[in-house]
């Protein structure tokens, strides 16, 4: 079931209305049925898949925390790693794999006997995967006690909010939310209405009205110029962003209204001024946990030099291929390694680039600050030309065609101009700069880091945006970007 769908506008005041509605003890029993129909919406017998690694899951987590020693821990935590692990591997790299396998078969003139798998992959289940990893993991370590209670054991990894796209949550987080009683609380819920109102309009005034100006230029790159595809390559940087923080926003605010806190996911990553902290505030539950559970295990940098890079290298990579099977992702996230290396060399050699305002309050520092984060912002939009485009050949003639700007000399010539909606376009360009203008403030006041002082001021804020995404909204039922991960 999409957010931005009829459906979800009927199906979440119905859930909330019965959740406040029911007792304390149906009421987890009530979340996981409406979870289960919640992703059964889309592909029905898939619940089955999910299900299977529950139960392998469950029954993992118990045996781990009874077992009379850490072999038979290492065992029964194995066990649990190889279900989810196999499974993701099956649905998602399988066909990838036979395809790579069969091109040098055939490389070296032989017919391949391997045969692809008519399967699709089921919604969100890397998000899945993960989270039901960090479960086992944490129970293994001795930070999380096992779930007895199969029903909230369940909840934890199928939480319809957060179930398809995250944020991917850890055991100690979000289990023991589920033990507290939560009453109707109005403040609470204004909170949690006003988080998702911005994440709709992020996701259907911003990031889908850009998505067809991307689809127009990326579907069609041989008769658009360099410079137009450089802009056009610029806007997918914001549609991924408000698309996927959009669903993070939705997701957190309809929790909130159900009492439960999820995880940060995003923080105004692109007012980043290096590509490490743009990754301390993209997507942060994936990177927090590609930290925690092979970062720091391999080493982190509590190791020489080389055996760092080799981790960064390993996290990286690993990274790009759990978000596609695809030669592209493996490219995008070798790319990020590759930033983060060289921003290593760069901050030893040249140290008076990275000054902050704090250290020294000045034009030079303020000045030095905005180039940061136009170059991480610049490095961050190169490499999502690999993450949109469907093969590395394809991003390699989108790079070259930037890179040589051919028309660029006759600016009335350019592809950009002569797109078939300019005033749309000019409408959403508008839109993006509102946007930009006040995404920093309002990440704040969300979060309350920020306060408006008089309160009727507050809601013609609010009121402004839903006025704004009746009149902007781009009403279509769009997919979510990282609902294929």
């Amino acid at each position: 079931m999409l957010f931005n769908s009829f459906s979800f506008l009927v199906f979440f005041p119905l859930v909330t209305l019965l959740y406040f509605m029911s007792p304390y003890k149906y009421r987890w029993p009530l979340l996981l049925i409406a979870s289960c129909v919640f992703y059964m919406a889309f592909i029905p017998y898939y619940i089955l898949i999910l299900g299977g690694t529950i139960v392998v899951d469950y029954f993992a987590g118990i045996y781990i925390e009874r077992a009379e020693n850490t072999l038979q821990k290492k065992q029964y935590l194995i066990l649990s790693l190889v279900a989810n692990i196999g499974v993701l591997a099956v649905f998602k790299y399988y066909n990838f794999f036979i395809d790579n396998v069969s091109e040098v078969i055939t490389y070296f003139g032989f017919e391949s006997p391997l045969r692809y798998l008519a399967i699709i992959l089921p919604i969100g289940l890397s998000f899945h995967t993960f989270q039901a990893m960090s479960y086992t993991i944490e129970v293994y370590r001795g930070n999380q006690k096992a779930e007895m209670n199969f029903v909230k054991y369940a909840l934890y990894v199928m939480f319809f909010p957060q179930l398809v796209a995250g944020p991917i949550e850890r055991p100690q987080g979000l289990l023991p939310q589920f033990e507290r009683h939560y009453d109707v609380d109005y403040d609470r819920i204004v909170v949690g209405l006003k988080q998702m109102l911005w994440g709709f309009f992020k996701k259907i005034v911003i990031a889908d009205r850009i998505a067809a100006i991307v689809k127009q230029g990326y579907g069609d790159i041989e008769n658009h110029d360099g410079f137009s595809i450089m802009i056009f390559t610029y806007l997918f940087a914001f549609q991924i962003y408000c698309d996927f923080s959009g669903y993070s926003d939705i997701a957190i605010g309809a929790a909130k209204i159900l009492g439960i806190n999820l995880r940060e996911n995003f923080r105004t990553p692109y007012f980043s001024t290096s590509i490490k902290e743009f990754w301390q505030r993209w997507h942060m539950s994936l990177s927090t946990w590609f930290r925690d559970y092979l970062y720091i295990p391999l080493g982190g940098k509590r190791v020489g030099r080389w055996r760092w890079f080799f981790n960064l290298t390993v996290v990286f990579l690993l990274s790009g291929v759990w978000h596609g099977a695809n030669w592209t992702f493996v490219v995008w996230g070798a790319l990020h390694c590759l930033y983060m290396i060289s921003g290593h060399f760069v901050k030893k050699y040249f140290g008076w680039f990275f000054i902050s305002i704090e250290e020294q309050k000045n034009v030079k520092s303020y000045l030095l600050q905005f180039i940061r984060v136009i170059v991480t912002f610049s490095l961050v939009s190169f490499a999502w030309i690999f993450f949109r485009a469907t093969s590395v050949d394809e991003a390699l003639t989108i790079i070259v065609k930037i890179f040589t700007m051919e028309d660029f000399i006759n600016i009335r010539n350019l592809s950009l101009f002569k797109i078939s909606d300019a005033t749309s376009f000019i409408v959403t360009l508008g839109l993006l700069v509102m946007f930009l203008s006040s995404d920093s403030f309002m990440d704040k006041l969300l979060k309350q880091q920020k306060k408006i002082k008089y309160r009727f001021v507050n809601y013609l804020l609010y009121a402004s945006v839903l006025v704004f995404i009746f009149i902007f909204g781009h009403f279509s039922d769009t997919n979510f970007i990282y609902f294929q991960f």
